[in-house]
């Protein structure tokens, strides 16, 4: 009998119901608030990470099975990548204005606004990053505006 790898055909788990999504976007949510370098600590019970939030919610199995089913859009729509103007945003666009939309409704920027500039140390693949050189050491920045 042919073994079944977990990169081929569907999800051997049931579907994901309304409140585990909710759930899962608590989740989420609170993970900006109790920062790990590893998404497995936020289970872990060794004393110095245990925190039973996650645990009471969701099983880390379940969170990462969701996680990694989570898709906005079909990939049979994907655009052409070589072209310059094409929407590098593609998978999330469509979540992205659903979103701006209704933050639109309920929040308006006042005149009393102030934009500020932060370079973040970031090591990943984007296109619009900056690579500073100072003698030896290389740094990858990532300039982020905040309100």
């Amino acid at each position: 009998m042919p073994t079944l790898r977990l990169d081929e055909g569907p999800s051997p788990q049931p579907d994901v119901t309304e409140a585990e999504m909710l759930m899962f976007l608590a989740i989420i949510i609170n993970m900006g608030y109790c920062k790990w370098d590893k998404l497995t600590k936020y289970w872990s019970r060794a004393y110095n990470y245990h925190t039973t939030f996650y645990g009471n919610c969701m099983k880390r199995d379940r969170f990462f099975h969701i996680l990694r089913y989570l898709h906005f859009t079909d990939n049979e729509n994907e655009p052409d990548m070589t072209d310059k103007n094409s929407d590098r945003l593609w998978k999330i666009r469509n979540l992205f204005e659903i979103l701006n939309e209704k933050f639109s409704k309920f929040y308006s920027a006042s005149e009393h606004l102030t934009v500020e500039e932060v370079t973040v140390k970031y090591q990943g693949r984007v296109i619009f990053q900056t690579v500073y050189t100072q003698e030896t050491q290389t740094f990858w920045d990532q300039n982020l505006q905040t309100v």
